[in-house]
């Protein structure tokens, strides 16, 4: 792909030299000849076309993803010395200190870490206006690059979508000669603006291609299975509580009286969304997609412990080279991949210890850690075999533990007897970190592992800016072989955006939703914990285990259990920022203050002792985002979103 992005820096440049000035947001550029020039012949075409795909390749820092930083998945300080390059104005978000005077994360206007994605559609509209000057271009690929250029379109007006509702639609450029009332544009409704969204998809799916032939030079590029996918994707948004009968938003209009939400909730629209969901999936594998397993190559001891294997299959499910990842349906492709491991890495040894290169300062709060199951493939309050009671008790790690827990390191109740995806997702104090680089992948059983307690230990803070507030960290960002010791070197891998194992539910979740019978639901669900090396949902829940045996008969009781999968599943993907918007839960996770260890303490017995990090902030109104003041202002049709 570093063919196809190494134009994209010079594209950048030249698409926003060819952009208005005034801050509408579909003005036509009056600067025509550019534009003529742009479109003289296929390469020039080809490298505008390119120019569309910039703004999805600067979604990479995932500091400025809106799910990322506002899910309380994973949190930042507030106070360090040195960012070390983060800017944390999403994850400042949640402290409270979002304004409508200059919003974070303004993808509106561009601003504050936003991209400009109306500049990006005008782009997106200005390759659709063009794409017949060049004579020299045949006639199959002009309907592919026609096929992008709508995917594009669709995909930003998607997150423009999630994160302000209602928004004006930009299926064509304004003419420069517009009068100032014709280019002051007012919000469409929710339902007006999804159909815009899914009209797009489906005329662009049948002219893509199903799976990327030449990957070294295309990879990255959107198939019709991508297509697909995002178009499950918006219609389960559309179909979830925040945007289908959304009482918090009765009587919400624009000036003129037009409603932009529909006051009732349409079950229909699961569904579209449940058609739309098996229509990706199916296409999915049918073409070969499926979940991923490791396979051990390279250094690893073909003895290696099957639990050791479950978790590196986890780990490379997201982190595995896109070009032999089957499960990876799409990906963000900045030429040098996910290059933020080192956020997400404790120091393990006394040479990384000397050695300050990685921060990981991306820290996972208690409770993040808490929803992932036990090794019965429960909830931990739900489990009679799990002392929840006294789950922050202190326990020696045995033998027996050593493949998860280092041998002998006193550590609490509640980092034994967990799932596999616990292990593979997250670091801990004790916890077994098999890995760091080929020089880590000898005996599985003496492995390299962490140690935080107080400042003296390798993982422990050293100053205020290499520090984890919680005491946890997001493993599952970092690819195994990255190694962290005098240097620092990394493996790198592409930022998932869809996994199959997000559609399996994603469709399971739309079945329940219709009303079906949960023995019609299960198997899609099964097949996601199966990979992760736990019990089938009837059989966990069944076995005399549970404190619930009938919560999976019940549309009520699936919902929790669906929802649950999804965000132990997809943790630290971006998913559950959006899906605890959709199904209008986040504000119920941000209720409680945000709480880690007392990573200053070196004794046991005091380091785990959880303390308060912050309180969230996050009200109804914080559903959604506010649009600038100036923009209103500007802009006298448009209407703030509510309790803004």
């Amino acid at each position: 792909m570093k063919s196809l992005y190494s134009k994209i820096l010079y594209i950048a440049v030249m698409a926003l030299s060819m952009l208005s000035c005034k801050k509408y947001l579909n003005v036509t550029p009056d600067n025509v000849g550019t534009i003529d020039y742009a479109f003289r012949n296929r390469n020039e075409a080809e490298n505008y076309l390119f120019g569309c795909y910039n703004t999805l390749q600067q979604l990479q820092n995932p500091w400025f993803d809106a799910a990322f930083t506002t899910s309380g998945e994973i949190v930042f300080p507030n106070n360090l010395r040195d960012n070390q390059g983060v800017n944390p104005v999403g994850f400042n978000m949640l402290r409270g200190v979002q304004t409508t005077g200059n919003p974070g994360l303004n993808y509106w206007d561009g601003l504050e870490g936003g991209q400009a994605m109306f500049q990006a559609i005008r782009r997106c509209n200005i390759m659709l206006e063009n794409i017949d000057k060049p004579i020299d271009l045949g006639e199959s690929e002009k309907k592919r690059w026609i096929a992008e250029a709508k995917f594009l379109k669709a995909y930003y007006h998607f997150y423009l979508f999630r994160m302000y509702g209602p928004i004006p639609i930009t299926d064509k450029n304004l003419p420069i000669t517009s009068s100032p009332e014709e280019v002051k544009v007012k919000r469409a409704p929710v339902d007006s603006v999804v159909n815009f969204i899914v009209r797009l998809l489906d005329e662009a799916a049948p002219d893509l291609p199903i799976r990327i032939q030449n990957q070294a030079q295309e990879l990255g590029r959107i198939t019709s299975i991508i297509a697909l996918s995002v178009k499950a994707q918006v219609l389960m948004t559309a179909a979830s509580p925040l945007f289908n009968g959304n009482r918090d938003y009765v009587g919400f209009s624009n000036k003129d009286g037009e409603l932009l939400f529909s006051q009732q909730a349409d079950p229909k629209k699961w569904d579209l969304a449940a058609d739309a969901c098996f229509a990706a999936l199916d296409a999915s594998i049918k073409n070969g997609l499926r979940l991923h397993t490791f396979t051990i190559t390279g250094r690893i001891p073909t003895t290696l412990t099957d639990s050791l294997k479950k978790v590196l299959t986890l780990q490379t499910a997201i982190t595995e080279k896109w070009e032999i990842n089957n499960e990876l349906i799409w990906a963000l492709n900045p030429t040098y991949g996910f290059g933020k491991q080192e956020k997400a890495m404790p120091r393990l040894n006394a040479l990384a210890a000397g050695n300050l290169i990685a921060q990981g300062t991306f820290a996972v709060p208690i409770a993040q850690q808490e929803l992932f199951y036990t090794d019965k493939g429960l909830p931990i309050q739900e489990d009679k075999t799990f002392d929840y009671r006294n789950r922050y008790a202190l326990k020696t790690a045995a033998f027996a533990d050593r493949f998860y827990v280092h041998n002998g390191y006193e550590t609490v109740n509640a980092h034994f007897n967990r799932e596999p995806r616990f292990y593979s997702s997250l670091a801990f104090d004790g916890g077994v970190w098999y890995g760091n680089g080929n020089d880590g992948l000898g005996d599985p059983a003496n492995a390299q592992y962490v140690q935080a307690r107080g400042v003296n230990s390798f993982a422990g803070p050293k100053n205020t800016t290499h520090l984890n507030i919680s005491g946890y960290w997001p493993k599952k960002l970092v690819h195994y072989l990255t190694a962290y010791n005098a240097n620092m070197t990394w493996e790198d891998f592409h930022y998932p955006l869809i996994r199959l194992s997000d559609l399996y539910l994603m469709y399971a979740e739309a079945l329940n939703e219709q009303g079906k019978n949960y023995a019609q639901i299960l198997p899609y669900i099964d097949e996601v914990r199966q990979r992760a090396g736990i019990p089938k949902v009837a059989d966990a829940w069944t076995a005399a285990l549970s404190t619930n045996p009938n919560k999976y008969t019940t549309q009520a009781g699936l919902r929790q259990i669906i929802h649950q999968e999804r965000r132990i599943e997809l943790a630290f993907e971006s998913i559950a920022g959006w899906d605890l918007r959709r199904w209008k839960e986040l504000q119920a996770v941000m209720s409680v203050p945000v709480q880690g260890w007392s990573i200053y303490d070196e004794q046991p017995v005091n380091y785990y002792r959880a303390r308060n990090l912050f309180t969230p902030v996050f009200n109804t109104k914080d559903y959604l985002w506010p649009i600038r003041d100036e923009s209103i202002t500007v802009n006298s049709n448009l209407v703030q979103n509510p309790l803004w």
